[in-house]
């Protein structure tokens, strides 16, 4: 292992680039941030300052980055969803280490695309921010050359998902038979994120099922392997947060400051940004409307003029507000995936997991396991040891990404059981499963993976 930190380029300094760069703050010994592309200005500035970037290695846009060269150990990518294929595309030839933010890309032939594009880079580390454990391949391409790959997802590094796991692996109830996963938004989160802000449309981001739950069809997936999903189903609307549902009181208001319902709302922007900022709360999620950080008048300012300041039944929203998902494992096994906005908890998911001889219910902080055969039931409290949100995922992905970096291809990283293939199969899933909401039939999976292959001429 060297004794040099890694160096680190972030191509994008919003919300998840920063939190992925923040690591570094902690562990100067193990990574350092060289390199940054950031198109706003104030937010820029701030990165700069934070990480001290010398100022040739600092860039408005993600192109002058490419441009310049190689300059860093890795990159984060952390632009917003439809650029991941073109910046991953760009990065990869230059020998960069890659973590890419989920999703692998919006639509079902860039996963296929983006995948091959790392293929077909040589040796460099790939890792996707949609929770995996520390799994490192090295296998061959088409044109023999090696790489190695790693695929983390944040939600399966958590130490609570580690320690589920764990027990299914150990069988010691046999093996799964059906889960019950909910993913519970939160009410003024999905009208932050999927109604006014950067994930509300899909000809501008994609739909709802793949920007927020990809990495929940994935643990699901994990949970099951080796069996994979042979069929889903799906069903979904967007119910809420359109124009006829708007309250009759709010009358002909378009914008939360002006309006004579505000107070009521329970989606109200001032209540949502404006107030917590009056109190001193500066970070999310006032901290994604400015540039730089917030502040009364900057806050002010955003709801008077952009879009996070607009009604939600007054928004150019078009992605769904509730979904469901069943699958069907080719053990025979089931699972459903239930995303729904009207909760008061924030992506805190629960999940219920069904085995013949016990259960497992837990709540993505603690579980609690229940043996049929002797009556036994145990209260788990996996410990988090680092930051960052998903359940301490984020720190344990970017953690096992810069020891990936750091030691190459150390045996001692190797684990069982997933390849890019595994990565391209829980998307593929989610776009079946969009497909079969869409279409109102159950769609085979291997089929729909065939066909959509047969289409790209592969």
């Amino acid at each position: 292992m060297s004794n040099k930190p890694v160096t680190v380029a972030v191509v994008g300094a919003g919300n998840r680039g920063t939190l992925y760069a923040s690591f570094s703050l902690k562990n100067p010994d193990l990574c350092k941030i060289v390199a940054v592309a950031e198109p706003r200005r104030r937010t820029r500035d701030v990165f700069v300052s934070q990480y001290d970037i010398a100022p040739s290695n600092v860039f408005t846009d993600w192109k002058d980055f490419i441009a310049a060269g190689r300059l860093s150990d890795c990159v984060i990518i952390s632009v917003q969803d439809q650029l991941h294929t073109q910046v991953v595309q760009a990065c990869a030839p230059l020998g960069y280490h890659i973590l890419c933010e989920k999703p692998l890309a919006t639509s079902a032939e860039e996963c296929i695309r983006i995948a091959d594009s790392i293929k077909n880079a040589g040796d460099i580390v790939f890792a996707i921010g949609h929770g995996e454990t520390n799994l490192f391949f090295s296998i061959q391409n088409s044109y023999h050359r090696s790489f190695l790959f790693l695929f983390l997802t944040v939600l399966r590094y958590t130490p609570y998902n580690k320690a589920i796991v764990d027990i299914i692996q150990s069988k010691v109830f046999g093996n799964p038979i059906n889960i019950v996963h909910v993913e519970p938004v939160g009410y003024f989160h999905f009208a932050h994120s999927y109604v006014r802000g950067n994930w509300s449309r899909e000809a501008t981001s994609s739909f709802a099922l793949l920007t927020k739950c990809c990495h929940d069809v994935d643990i699901l997936c994990h949970y099951f392997h080796p069996a994979v999903p042979i069929k889903v189903s799906s069903f979904g609307s967007l119910s809420h947060f359109r124009k006829s549902a708007k309250p009759t009181e709010a009358g002909t208001a378009t914008r939360c400051l002006q309006c004579p319902y505000e107070r009521e709302c329970a989606y109200s922007a001032k209540k949502i940004y404006l107030e917590p900022v009056v109190k001193g709360n500066l970070g999310w999620p006032a901290n994604v409307l400015t540039d730089g950080p917030p502040d009364i008048e900057s806050i002010t300012q955003a709801l008077q003029e952009g879009p996070y300041g607009q009604c939600v039944y007054e928004s150019s929203n078009d992605v769904v507000d509730h979904q469901v998902v069943n699958i069907e494992f080719s053990n025979g096994a089931t699972a459903s995936l239930t995303m729904v906005a009207f909760t008061e908890a924030i992506c805190d998911r629960q999940t219920r997991i069904h085995f013949p001889n016990g259960e497992i219910i837990g709540d993505m902080v603690t579980f609690t396991t229940k043996n049929f055969q002797t009556g036994e039931k145990i209260e788990h409290a996996p410990k988090f040891e680092e930051g960052g949100n998903h359940g301490g995922g984020d720190m344990g992905l970017i953690r096992a990404f810069v020891m990936a970096v750091k030691e190459n291809n150390n045996k001692s990283f190797l684990g069982e059981g997933n390849c890019m293939d595994h990565a391209l199969l829980s998307h593929l899933v989610v776009f079946a499963a969009e497909k079969s909401r869409r279409e109102g039939k159950v769609i085979d999976v291997g089929n729909f993976e065939r066909d959509l292959r047969a289409q790209m001429g592969m």
